[in-house]
């Protein structure tokens, strides 16, 4: 019955494995959900960067022409 004990290793072995595996994947989710929320603010400033530009142009030309 040499070979229960060796299932019960390999058992152990994946448990103790599959445990730091979890944390890993805990982690990137969390730091993915920070990383969607840093891209977003950032396209939402540059967005509202381009409207300033934008209207500035149509300000200036408004005074230039008229």
């Amino acid at each position: 019955m040499p070979y229960v004990l060796s299932l019960v290793l390999l058992v152990v072995g994946l448990v103790g494995l599959a445990w730091p595996v979890l944390r890993v994947f805990r982690g990137l989710r969390s730091f993915r959900s920070a990383q969607r929320e840093v891209v977003g603010g950032v396209t939402d400033r540059a967005g509202l960067l381009r409207a300033r530009f934008a209207g500035l142009r149509v300000a200036f030309g408004d005074r230039w022409r008229g």
